[in-house]
């Protein structure tokens, strides 16, 4: 118990060195990875699309 009592007094302690991001960088690169994100999910979509037919086409 003793060492659970440690861990959360040093964690707080770190919690509290941490340089949190302001609203605006926080919102900047939330944007950021949704639209890399949304990105992602089209190319590997189109890639998914193309392999499909070629593996179609061969297939036969």
């Amino acid at each position: 118990m003793q060492k659970i009592k440690i861990f959360i007094k040093e964690s707080a302690a770190e919690f509290k060195k941490v340089t949190w991001p302001d609203f605006q960088i926080l919102k900047r690169s939330t944007i950021a990875v949704i639209v890399l994100m949304v990105l992602m999910a089209l190319y590997f979509g189109i890639v998914d699309v193309i392999f499909s037919k070629m593996l179609h086409i061969y297939a036969r």
